[in-house]
Formats: structure tokens, C-alpha cells, sequence
């Protein structure tokens, strides 16, 4: 199942507020790189193949890049990237897979294909290849020269609140709805134990016997690194159990709980457990409106022939 295109995804320099995909389009590696495509879905594939977790890394590191502009790029003398934020340190993965994807690009086309547009590629057939729906990738995005430590800040934190969540899209001109329909993301991957702790010894909204099974892999001391999957379910199958975990009080996260505890969000928690094509349909709409807001294109950046430093 192939959905149209519509958009989303913020690239602070590479993604940002004002949408301008008419300097963007599907087509446009066809003459300067036709084979860049296929590439792409290739070593995907056997990536996801090798280890179903990548694809949840792959797609995690598209909306971290796009959330806070650079997230590919090392630190470098005259600036520190994003890598070693506080959102993002021990918790990004799939960097080895991008540099792979980009040398074997690079191999066919030198210095046409850019990072930003590897990762949104990368980050629909990582979902495809778990299960869920295809979308149209607008291409033509150049790379950032520059990245910020503090724009991490930008990013939504496992310890959010429902006001948080939707004050923290809505600052990407995110709707309260595609923030939802982002969130089931979490149908796939895994989190440290760190980054849910406190939900499963202190919150009150989470199913007994599911927070004790999740304390014997994470203690409340020590065991930081220690992995659970964000759906308990079909932690390997990007479909719609996130939501259905939320309505049995099974939310991993304490910010994944908040969409499902009383609020406004939890009537459309209800119409995507009981309806997995409509929430495929308006992720694969909010990911593409994510990928295509403001992203920079014509002379501005740069084709990096390297992901991880700038030319």
C-alpha cells in the first residue's frame, strides 16, 4: 500500500517552519543518480534483515536530524553537534548503516546524493520493511554545514507531559493529531532502561504486573544500558499494538502514557487501536510533512561527501 505524499519532518537547518516543496520533488535524482533509489532500499533491507531493530534506529535518526538540523555531523573545533546531547547520548544508533548507505551513493554518484536525503529515504523502507506503509519521499534536500548542541533542547523528552508533547510539536507547526500519529513510531524499537525507570517505579497510570516484569531488567539502581522494547507486543512489526498497549495502561514511556491518561489525545489512542490503516495513513502523512518543511535546497548547504563532517 503506497500513500501519497503530504509532509513533515523538521530540519532546523535542514528542516525547519516554512514548507517549500515545490523546490522539491520525487524525481529528482532520475537523471543525476537513477540508481540512488534502489540503493538505498537495498542496503535497508539487509540491514533490517540482519537485526529488525535498525529499522526503528534508522527512522529515530531521520527525526532527531530533521528535530534538531545536524544530527549526523561529529563535533569539530569549532562547533559541538548533537551527538552527545542529553536527548540523544547512548540512545542513537544506525550511524554505521548511513555512512554505508552514503559511501555505496557515492560510488554511483559522486557528490549528488545528500545525507538528508539518505536518511528520509532510509526512513520510509526501514518502515516498509517492518510492515507498515509506503509514502512518496520528496527529494533535493542539501546538508547542513553547521550543527548546535543546545538545539537538542527542541526535542520531546521521555519524562514530557501531555502539554509538553503537544507544546513542543506545536513549535514545528505540528498539530496535536500528527503529533499522535508520530508517536506510533514506538511501535518498533527498543529504550534504555534509564529512560524509563521512573515510570515503572513511581507512576501510578501503568499496569501492575507489566511494571514488575520491566523491573527485573531494569532496577531502580544500576542498569542504565538495560533494553525493553516500546511495544511489548510486536516490538519488530510497525502496526498499530502501540496503541492498544496505551489503552491497557502499558506505555513505556511515561511521555507514550500521557497520550493515552485522561486527556484530549485519548479518543484518537481509541480510533488507532481499532483502526490500523487509518494511523498508517496519517503517519505516513505526518513523516512526509516532517521530511519537507523548509529543508535546504538550491545553492544553500552542501553535498557532504562524507555524513559524519561537512566537505
Amino acid at each position: 500500500m503506497t500513500i501519497p505524499i503530504f509532509k513533515i519532518r523538521f530540519f532546523l537547518f535542514s528542516c525547519f517552519i516554512g514548507i517549500v516543496s515545490s523546490q522539491l520533488s520525487p524525481d529528482f535524482y532520475s537523471k543525476t543518480c537513477p540508481n540512488a533509489l534502489s540503493t538505498i532500499k537495498t542496503a535497508v533491507d539487509n540491514a533490517v534483515k540482519n537485526e529488525a531493530r535498525m529499522g526503528a534506529s534508522l527512522l529515530r535518526l531521520h527525526f532527531h536530524d530533521c528535530f534538531v538540523q545536524a544530527m549526523l555531523l561529529n563535533d569539530t573545533s569549532s562547533f559541538t553537534g548533537e551527538q552527545t546531547a542529553r536527548p540523544n547520548i547512548n540512545s542513537l544508533r544506525g550511524f554505521d548503516v548511513i555512512d554505508s548507505i552514503k559511501s555505496q551513493v557515492e560510488s554511483l554518484c559522486p557528490g549528488v546524493v545528500s545525507c538528508a536525503d539518505i536518511l528520509a529515504v532510509a526512513a520510509r523502507d526501514s518502515v516498509v520493511a517492518l510492515g507498515g506503509s509506503s509514502w512518496t519521499v520528496q527529494l533535493g534536500r542539501r546538508d547542513s554545514t553547521t550543527a548546535s548542541f543546545s538545539s537538542a533542547s527542541d526535542l520531546p523528552t521521555p519524562l514530557s507531559n501531555l502539554t509538553q508533547l503537544i507544546d513542543t510539536f506545536s513549535k514545528k507547526n505540528f498539530t496535536t493529531e500528527e503529533m499522535v500519529a508520530l508517536s506510533g513510531s514506538h511501535t518498533i524499537g527498543q529504550a534504555n532502561c534509564v529512560r524509563f525507570r521512573t515510570r515503572i517505579y513511581t507512576n501510578t497510570n501503568i499496569d501492575s504486573s507489566f511494571a514488575t516484569s520491566l523491573r527485573a531488567n531494569c532496577p531502580s539502581i544500576g542498569g542504565d544500558n538495560s533494553l525493553s522494547p516500546l511495544d511489548t507486543t510486536s516490538p519488530t512489526t510497525f502496526d498499530n499494538a502501540y496503541f492498544k498497549n496505551l489503552q491497557s495502561r502499558k506505555g513505556l514511556l511515561h511521555s507514550d502514557q500521557e497520550l493515552f491518561n485522561g486527556g484530549s489525545t485519548d479518543s484518537q489512542v481509541n480510533a488507532y487501536s481499532t483502526d490500523p490503516s487509518r494511523f498508517k495513513t496519517d503517519f505516513a502523512n505526518a513523516i512526509v510533512k516532517m521530511g519537507n518543511l523548509s529543508p535546504l535546497t538550491g545553492s544553500s548547504g552542501q553535498i557532504r561527501t562524507n555524513c559524519w563532517k561537512t566537505n
